[in-house]
């Protein structure tokens, strides 16, 4: 979430299937906006990242085949946010989406330190409970608060029986404010047709002060959308209430475009392999076993990988690079660079590893696997571990991309890594799973329905339209889909 870069305007479907709701599917729009720009060096990517990574440390049926194709291009990074509309009547915010908290909170009418324009071309509202007929305060006696207590999502006051929260980032910035539970509004989507008269009873946070990184005007959002796996988390309380699957699912687009798909259901391809999440584990971790370089296994301890505290492997879709426990980086660069040819001239750019290159990195540098618990591994190209810096006398400057932490033994998977993959949170089952991919091509989607077996639809044939195409089937009792126009933040090397 503390990633911000400059960004440019990018359209992208954010579909999400699941129960029915009065029969019928709903959907959420989304968008994106920034110019692009190439000024951002890698060392501030780090910094950005590095405010974030305080925060994870603080805190303590048939499948479609599909293609895959990766395109992407290097001077891009991205971060994502979507546009919710809640209250009765519908007010619109648009919220960050975030993978590496649960709450979905935005700024409220009595915010202070609020900010009151945002840089990324969208307009800030501010929520009012008293102009919302459907709005009401959640107690410290409602069981949500209760739940939110044991997960630390929330606080409570006995002075006035008010369920609140607190988040503390450790750049220094926070927010603060109080629970409600108001309607969030869905697009309907059925027989090829859209309409707006869907809903589901929600609980987010009021936000009355914010401070820090969380008050700059140019990359202000309305707040932010935790797609955590506590029971605060939006998707917990869909699941809870029979309205939506315990699974989301993104395939982040990596070319020149941006962009990408966020579902709120299971993106089905044949390829996916599957890793067991480390139970009870506020954030997304992996039990990361070994890294192979051109095939072979580093000599790297396993247990440098192993989670305890202020260590393990997470997964977060809103870092922008990726970072290896510090144990882990001097083996890996130093394996990197000892495949490629000697003709290859090696720099250090502001500490990192670079290196000049005047052919493709494809045919240069060597395959990296990532291998979990369970036998999956993820693959990574060139691509997906270097990032393109600037060019000198006409030789493409390609830099490291995995970082470390100084004295930390945390490893992140960020954006550098995840993307042009279909990448699958299945919370029910507590696994992730993953497969290579197209990320601009179509992608199918699974909801289970009250018949016991899946249906699908074609997420790619929806997005940036109002109508269905003949292609998207829906189950004959209907499903739940969250359509949402990703705004993506790119930054450029």
């Amino acid at each position: 979430m503390q990633i911000m870069a400059v960004i440019f305007i990018l359209t992208a479907a954010f579909l999400s299937t699941a129960a029915v709701i009065s029969g019928s599917p709903a959907t959420l729009t989304l968008e994106r906006a920034f110019p692009s720009n190439h000024g951002i060096e890698l060392n501030q990517l780090k910094a950005r990242d590095l405010l974030r990574n305080r925060r994870i440390l603080q805190s303590s049926n048939g499948v479609v085949d599909f293609d895959v194709h990766g395109t992407f291009d290097p001077f891009q990074v991205g971060l994502y946010f979507t546009k919710v509309q809640l209250g009765t009547p519908p007010v619109e915010f648009y919220v960050q989406i975030d993978t590496g908290s649960d709450v979905l909170w935005v700024s409220c009418s009595s915010c202070s330190g609020c900010p009151q324009t945002s840089g990324l071309q969208i307009e800030l509202n501010f929520f009012d409970p008293g102009h919302s007929s459907t709005s009401s305060l959640i107690s410290c006696s409602d069981r949500r608060c209760n739940s939110g207590i044991q997960s630390s999502d929330a606080t409570c006051s006995s002075q006035n029986n008010q369920c609140s929260y607190t988040f503390q980032y450790g750049d220094g910035s926070g927010t603060s404010g109080y629970y409600v539970s108001d309607t969030m509004h869905l697009d309907t989507i059925f027989e090829g047709s859209v309409t707006t008269n869907s809903s589901a009873p929600v609980v987010f946070g009021c936000s009355n002060q914010q401070s820090g990184d969380l008050t700059k005007s140019d990359r202000a959002v309305d707040g932010i959308f935790g797609f955590g796996q506590q029971e605060m988390s939006v998707i917990s309380q869909l699941s809870s209430q029979g309205i939506a699957p315990r699974v989301f699912s993104h395939c982040l687009r990596g070319d020149s475009t941006g962009g990408g798909v966020l579902v709120l259901g299971e993106i089905v391809e044949p390829n996916i392999v599957y890793t067991p999440l480390v139970p009870s584990q506020p954030h997304y971790n992996l039990n990361l076993q070994s890294i192979s370089v051109n095939g072979q296994a580093l000599q790297i301890d396993s247990s440098v990988f192993a989670t305890s505290n202020n260590r393990g492997t997470i997964v977060d879709s809103g870092t922008t690079l990726a970072y290896l426990a510090e144990e882990a980086y001097d083996p890996f660069v130093n394996a990197i660079t000892a495949t490629i040819p000697q003709s290859v001239r090696t720099v250090v750019s502001r500490g990192n590893q670079c290196f000049l290159i005047t052919n493709s990195v494809t045919d240069i540098f060597p395959q990296v696997s990532l291998n979990f618990a369970g036998g999956a591994s993820l693959d990574l190209r060139p691509q997906d571990y270097l990032i393109q810096q600037n060019s000198i006398g006409g030789a493409a400057v390609w830099c490291i991309g995995f970082q470390k932490i100084q004295g930390q033994g945390v490893t992140i998977l960020g954006d550098l890594v995840l993307k042009d993959k279909i990448v699958v949170y299945d919370l029910a089952g507590q696994r992730i799973g993953w497969a290579n991919y197209d990320c601009s091509l179509s992608v199918n989607v699974s909801a289970a329905t009250g018949t016991g077996r899946s249906e699908f639809v074609n997420a790619g044939e929806i997005s940036g339209s109002t109508s269905l195409h003949d292609g998207l089937k829906l189950s004959k009792t209907g499903f739940l889909a969250f359509f949402v126009t990703l705004i993506c933040c790119f930054v450029f090397l």
